[in-house]
C-alpha cells in the first residue's frame, strides 16, 4: 500500500502525518523533539505508521461486521493494550540501562544497595503500569520519558527513604539512563506488541471465541499489508537537520499554508503559533502562499513563553488556559518578553492581582503580539484558520476571537483539534503531489 508522509520537526515536538493515494489521513504521530533530530523524525514517523495501522484495523473490522456495534470500544482497548506493551518494553530497557550505569557510578560503596533499590522501584513501576493505561486513566503526557520519569521520581523517593539511601543517588542514575532509552527506535517490536495487545484486549473485553476468530483474520490481513513509504517530505523549525535530500524539504510557511488549506479549503489567512515562532500566512484559493510574516528571533508570545510562565507558576502547561478562563477582571500585561515575564508576574502577584486575572492578561498580550504580525502580513481575511499547539489553549482562542471581532468584524474562525499536525499534513500533501502530479519516484530515508 502506497503512503505519503510529512514530518514537521518543531522546536519542542516533532509531528508526522501519513496519507494514502486518495489523500485520506491514515495516521498521525508525535514525539518530543530531542537533541538527536534524526531520532525524533524516525520516532514521529513510526508513531504515524502505527496510527495508520489502527485506522486500517478499524476499516477492516468495520467491513467484516464482526463486533456488533462494539468497534470503537474494541479499537480503544486495543490501542491502550498496545501502548502498555510498548511501555513495559521500554521500562525493562530503562531498568537494564540504569543497573548498568550503577556499575560505573561512585556511590561510596553503596552500589549494591542502590542496585537493590532500583529493583524495587522498577518492580513497583511494572505493577502499576496497567493502571496508567486503563480506561479513563489521566496522564499529563503520552511520552515515555514523562510518564516513566514522573512515576520513577515519586516511587524512587519513597524507596530511597525506606532503604536508607540518598534520593539523589537514584535520581542520578535515572538522569544518566533516560536519554539512551528515549533515543532508541523499537520498530521491530511493533508487530509482536500488536499481537500481544490483541490477546490482552480479548481478555479484557471477554470476547467470545467465535468473535475472536472473526477479528483475527482482518487484523492479520492488515499486519501482512506492507505500508510503502512512497515519498517523504520534511519541514519545520529543524528541517535543515532532517536526513533528507533538498528535494524532500519544504519550508514550514509553504507546508502550514497548504496544510491549513487541506483542513479548511476556504482558508485565506493562517495564524500558526508554535513553540518557537509565530507565523501569519496569506494563501490563495489553491493553498499557495501569497505573503507571510513571522516574529523575530525572540520567542516572546510563543509556546515556549507559555512554558516559561507555567514553570514560574509551578503549573503544567495544560493548566494555564483553564485557569485564565476563570478570570473576572482584565489585567494589562506590558511585556511578553520571556526574560522579564517572571519579574512582571511576581510584581503583579505582590500587588494582590489574582492568578487567573494575570493569566488572562498574559494570553491577551500574546494574541495582541500575534495580531500585529497578522496586520503586517495583510490583515485577516475570511476564512481565518488558527493552527499550532497554542490553538489548543482555550484562553488563547477566546482572546483571539475577541480581538478579531474588535478589529475585523465577523470572520469565520477555523480550529481543527489536530491543528498541531498542520505542517506535517502540508508536507504529506507535497509528498503526494510529488509522486502523483509531478511523477517523482525518489524516496527519502529517516
Amino acid at each position: 500500500m502506497k503512503t505519503f508522509i510529512g514530518i514537521d520537526l518543531g522546536s519542542t515536538t516533532t509531528k508526522a502525518v501519513v496519507i494514502d493515494e486518495a489523500r485520506n489521513v491514515l495516521g498521525r504521530g508525535i514525539t518530543n523533539s530531542r537533541s538527536n533530530y534524526d531520532t525524533a523524525a524516525a520516532v514521529a514517523k513510526q508513531e504515524a505508521l502505527v496510527s495508520a495501522r489502527f485506522q486500517l484495523f478499524r476499516n477492516a473490522l468495520e467491513s467484516a461486521k464482526v463486533l456488533n456495534g462494539g468497534l470503537e470500544g474494541f479499537i480503544s482497548q486495543l490501542e491502550r493494550d498496545f501502548r502498555l506493551e510498548q511501555f513495559l518494553e521500554q521500562l525493562a530497557d530503562l531498568e537494564a540501562v540504569c543497573q548498568r550505569n550503577v556499575e560505573g557510578a561512585r556511590f561510596g560503596g553503596a552500589e549494591r544497595e542502590v542496585s537493590q533499590a532500583l529493583g524495587k522501584v522498577f518492580s513497583l513501576l511494572r505493577r502499576e503500569a496497567p493502571e496508567l493505561f486503563a480506561p479513563g486513566a489521566k496522564r499529563k503526557s503520552d511520552f515515555f520519558r514523562d510518564i516513566a520519569g514522573s512515576r520513577y521520581l515519586a516511587i524512587g523517593e519513597q524507596v530511597a527513604k525506606e532503604s536508607g539511601l540518598r534520593y539523589d543517588m537514584l535520581l542520578n542514575v535515572f538522569d544518566r539512563s533516560i536519554i539512551e532509552v528515549e533515543n532508541r527506535i523499537y520498530g521491530d517490536s511493533i508487530k509482536p506488541h500488536l499481537l500481544a495487545a490483541l490477546g490482552r484486549t480479548f481478555a479484557a473485553l471477554r470476547t467470545a471465541a467465535k468473535t475472536q476468530e472473526g477479528v483475527r483474520a482482518p487484523i492479520q490481513s492488515v499486519l501482512d499489508t506492507p505500508l510503502e513509504e512512497t515519498y517523504v517530505v520534511g519541514t519545520g523549525y529543524g528541517r535543515a537537520r532532517l536526513p533528507f535530500s533538498k528535494e524532500h524539504i519544504r519550508s514550514e510557511i509553504l507546508c502550514h499554508g497548504l496544510g491549513a488549506h487541506v483542513m479548511f479549503p476556504k482558508t485565506a489567512t493562517v495564524l500558526d503559533i508554535g513553540g518557537q515562532d509565530t507565523k501569519a500566512i496569506q494563501v490563495d484559493p489553491q493553498g499557495i502562499v501569497e505573503s507571510f510574516q513571522m516574529n523575530d528571533r525572540c520567542a516572546a508570545g510563543c509556546g515556549r513563553y507559555l512554558g516559561y510562565i507555567a514553570d514560574e507558576m509551578n503549573m503544567g502547561l495544560h493548566e494555564l488556559g483553564p485557569l485564565a478562563m476563570k478570570s473576572t477582571k482584565t489585567v494589562r500585561i506590558n511585556s511578553t518578553c520571556t526574560v522579564f515575564a517572571g519579574a512582571e508576574l511576581r510584581d503583579r502577584m505582590s500587588l494582590g492581582e489574582k492568578r487567573e486575572d494575570i493569566m488572562a492578561g498574559l494570553h491577551r498580550a500574546i494574541i495582541l503580539r500575534a495580531m500585529s504580525i497578522l496586520a503586517r502580513s495583510g490583515g485577516i481575511r475570511d476564512q481565518f484558520t488558527f493552527t499550532g499547539g497554542v490553538a489548543k489553549n482555550e484562553a488563547a482562542v477566546k482572546a483571539l476571537m475577541e480581538l478579531v471581532r474588535e478589529n475585523y468584524g465577523d470572520v469565520t474562525l477555523n480550529i481543527n483539534p489536530d491543528s498541531i499536525y498542520t505542517g506535517a499534513l502540508g508536507g504529506a500533501t507535497f509528498a503526494w503531489r510529488a509522486v502523483l502530479e509531478e511523477g517523482k519516484k525518489a524516496e527519502a530515508r529517516t
